[in-house]
């Protein structure tokens, strides 16, 4: 039993454990939580309860005079004022007071010593220490012996829930930060992905405070040099397979900074889909989830603790959370040189934007804040639509500030070191979902590895019509035949109908973020 003191948090809990080994914290949580138990792989498994998802509609930010003018207030970040998160506070320490153990971790957000931040969890549940232990960068333990306090503090009391007559409560579950007080409150709800997010969203708002970009990214490194490129994209636009990629460095998969010296990741480990997931399809994944990985809310055979990745019974959202060591071509430390290349992938399911197009400054901050892809939806009497879907800054659930800020410190670190940056679609080319194809895996590969060599920094373009793109027309091992959308449809006067339409969901969308964008930025959307 450590003698840490949790006094200074009021907590007054005699057992407290800090910063224990995964190994002993399986053995915590096999004893201590029932229905926890460990994979064939040597995985342990854990469940987190009704919620096995984020609750971005429980998300809520202690509105503070310090900081009230900073943040874009509105349905990402609900207000919240300071009696309530008070009231919080003290429900969910009431709460940490009466379990019979808790767990603390401590560790560092940022991989560049100049720019980390201490962040201290307060749980009750092994399985959260233990995802926390993988998600945060683990100090040494002279690390740890100098500590000191902590900038963030977690309170996690996620097996309790809010009370809902609390004042801007409107579930039993609640998220809620303060920015003044440095803290997160977590009640009524279990899942683990919380507490990651709520340290990207402390540091989405500290980081822009210091110059320095926090992206909803993935990031390689060149393997024998510091050049490094990020890779910007929503659910099925390719990031993950793209970033899996055997000839380069994997710095991150989710959550970066780049500042004035480079990029660093600032997370310890990666929190993976693990839907579907086989070691054929993504080998560096499926085999980083051994011991001391934790793999969330997945249905097992009870007889040999094998675990089915296809089983959806309790959730599509399965998980696993492993440190960042367990991929075999992780750059540790995660960090790394400017970035030469900036890639935006996006699905296009309309069949409209080109397979590969070069942006300029202005193009990639209005891109940067569309965050644009497209679903396809279910067939409904027949007939098959694409749904665009739009998030700001890719991650539009944890920007704190207008996404406007966001948007301008990239274009000024793209301008300051001459990055190239690129819109990728891993979509639709010669007609829309239903009727083209989507583009083949292996000519997005070729294309993406032709931004890295420098092949395409002077490869002929011509400009899109309608968006405006300086779209690549020659790419090494790519069909020229299909770069150019509007050739591949058989039906001209539908491509121009479709490319309108969707021009104008660019537009309508971006109308949203116009009042914190300057006029270049908005001139360089497409034309309606």
């Amino acid at each position: 039993m450590s003698s840490f003191s949790l006094e200074q948090h009021a907590i007054s809990v005699k057992n407290v454990y800090r910063n224990l080994a995964p190994s002993t914290l399986y053995e915590e949580a096999i004893r201590h939580e029932p229905g926890t138990t460990i994979a064939d792989t040597g995985a342990l498994i854990a469940y987190s309860g009704e919620k096995t998802g984020r609750s971005p509609k429980d998300k809520r930010v202690v509105r503070h005079a310090d900081s009230e003018a900073d943040v874009w207030w509105g349905p990402v970040n609900f207000p919240l004022d300071e009696h309530a998160f008070m009231i919080n506070r003290e429900r969910a320490i009431d709460y940490l007071n009466t379990r019979s153990r808790l767990y603390v971790m401590d560790g560092y957000a940022g991989w560049d010593p100049d720019h980390r931040v201490k962040v201290r969890v307060i749980c009750a549940r092994p399985y959260h220490a233990l995802f926390m232990h993988n998600m945060l960068i683990r100090p040494t333990d002279q690390e740890l012996a100098d500590y000191g306090d902590p900038d963030l503090v977690i309170y996690n009391a996620g097996g309790f829930p809010a009370n809902r007559y609390t004042t801007g409560m409107t579930s039993k579950t609640s998220v809620d930060l303060s920015l003044e007080q440095r803290e997160v409150v977590i009640l009524g709800t279990e899942y683990a992905g919380e507490m990651k997010k709520s340290v990207f969203t402390f540091m989405n708002y500290f980081m822009p405070k210091a110059d320095i970009l926090s992206m909803h990214c993935s990031a390689t490194a060149a393997p024998d040099s510091d050049d490094s490129a990020v890779l910007f994209g929503l659910s099925g636009t390719g990031k993950t397979t793209l970033s899996a990629d055997p000839k380069r460095r994997l710095i991150g998969d989710d959550e970066h900074c780049w500042s004035d010296s480079g990029i660093f990741n600032i997370e310890g480990g990666c929190y993976a889909k693990a839907i579907y997931l086989t070691r054929e399809a993504e080998p560096q994944i499926f085999d980083a989830l051994r011991f001391g990985s934790v793999l969330e809310n997945v249905v097992y055979d009870e007889a040999h603790h094998h675990v089915d990745f296809a089983d959806t019974s309790i959730t599509e959202n399965t998980r696993g959370a492993y440190p960042i060591e367990y991929i075999d071509n992780a750059r540790v430390p995660c960090v790394a040189g400017h970035p030469s290349n900036v890639i935006f992938l996006t699905c296009d399911a309309f069949g409209v934007l080109p397979p590969i197009s070069r942006l300029t400054p202005e193009q990639a901050e209005y891109h940067f804040i569309s965050g644009y892809t497209a679903k396809v939806a279910g067939t409904e009497v027949g007939v098959t639509e694409p749904q665009a879907t739009f998030s700001p800054c890719f991650g539009g659930p944890f920007l704190v500030w207008h996404p406007g800020k966001y948007a301008d410190l990239l274009s000024r670190k793209i301008r300051q070191h001459n990055a190239s940056v690129w819109l990728i679609n891993t979509g639709w080319n010669g007609g829309p979902y239903g009727v083209g194809h989507r583009v083949k895996l292996a000519y997005t590969r070729a294309m993406v590895d032709a931004i890295y060599s420098g092949v395409l920094n002077d490869a002929p373009t011509e400009t899109d019509p309608v968006f405006g793109l300086h779209v690549v027309t020659s790419v090494p091992g790519v069909p020229e035949e299909i770069l150019v959308p509007r050739n591949t449809w058989q039906d001209k006067a539908e491509y121009d109908q479709t490319a309108q339409k969707l021009a104008t969901l660019f537009a309508d969308n971006f109308a949203n973020y116009a009042d914190g964008v300057k006029p270049e930025v908005q001139a360089a959307g497409p034309k309606i």
